[in-house]
């Protein structure tokens, strides 16, 4: 059985310069990135975040997925650990709590071409010269527009209302509680939502943890989207001028609008990743990365998750 791990390139900028954490393991005796296995019942983005904090002490915002890496254990079991870039603020480098301790001796902070000369395995250097081509493209800070489709509803014809009060059913509760860790794993600072119930009650368990006052809209709405008076190229233009991470709840027909909008403006290329972002199951949520020096350099990664 494949064992999963994720982790993450931490960097920051010393005196104008992008820096890379590597860690110095006691019991292995090597030099790696961040990294740690899945705990049951959590998702790849939450064991990133958690594992980083452990090892490290720093707490971090997932930015860019960086792949996979995937190899053969001394045991002869498989793992395959996924990577993201993600930045170590200033605030977070001072409130860190990190000790060194039996299972990481030491932290050092590196350039990008050293940390790839002192990191043990080639497979971890790979990890970290695809985080260069972010430093050589000018797109290493990022925000994202976080696409989510609503969760599971009671079908149209078990509910005598309208259609914008058809609320979630049990199963989209719980799916709108189990997507949580992985958005926080994001870091959002902006909820917007259509007016529709079972969109407003989708975003409500993060909104609580998060303490933020969801945006209540029309313009996103299905409603709105099928008589023609929506305005989704408005709101995510504005989202985009905000240089905000920022979660946009909707329904099946519009977000495949609310992505070519966001391609639009940024002048992203027409590519089949595009279209497959915008088709999303119930609860399922595409996390579209932006630069936030160059915004109109183009949609950098994206990356879609599903309720497990």
């Amino acid at each position: 059985m494949t064992v999963f791990a994720a982790g993450a390139v931490v960097w920051r900028i010393v005196e104008g310069k992008v820096m890379v954490l590597v860690i110095h393991r006691s019991a292995h005796r090597d030099v790696s990135l961040p990294k740690g296995k899945v705990d049951p019942g959590e998702t790849l983005p939450q064991t990133a975040v958690r594992e980083i904090s452990e090892e490290t002490g720093l707490a971090v915002t997932l930015g860019v997925p960086l792949g996979m890496t995937n190899y053969t254990m001394p045991n002869g079991r498989e793992k395959t650990v996924h990577y993201w870039a993600a930045e170590a603020t200033d605030e977070a480098v001072r409130s860190s709590t990190f000790l060194p301790g039996g299972e990481v001796a030491a932290l050092e902070w590196l350039s990008v071409r050293k940390a790839c000369e002192a990191l043990t395995y080639e497979r971890d250097a790979e990890i970290v010269e695809r985080f260069r081509m972010l430093v050589d493209d000018g797109v290493t800070r990022t925000f994202a527009i976080i696409a989510l489709r609503h969760a599971k509803a009671t079908p149209p014809y078990q509910f005598p209302g309208s259609d914008a009060d058809r609320p979630l059913t049990e199963r989209g509760l719980g799916e709108a509680k189990s997507i949580v860790p992985s958005l926080l794993a994001f870091s959002p600072e902006k909820i917007v939502t259509s007016s529709a119930k079972r969109c407003r009650q989708t975003v409500e368990p993060v909104a609580k943890l998060l303490r933020l006052e969801p945006k209540v809209t029309d313009r996103i709405s299905q409603d709105a989207y099928e008589d023609g008076t929506s305005d989704v190229r408005g709101l995510v233009g504005k989202r985009v001028r905000k240089r905000v991470t920022t979660v946009l709840c909707s329904h099946g027909p519009v977000l495949p609008d609310i992505v070519r909008e966001v391609a639009l403006a940024t002048g992203t290329a027409p590519a089949a990743t595009l279209s497959r972002a915008g088709d999303l199951p119930v609860a399922g949520f595409s996390v579209l990365h932006l630069s936030v020096d160059r915004p109109g350099s183009g949609i950098v990664a994206i990356e879609t998750h599903v309720p497990q």
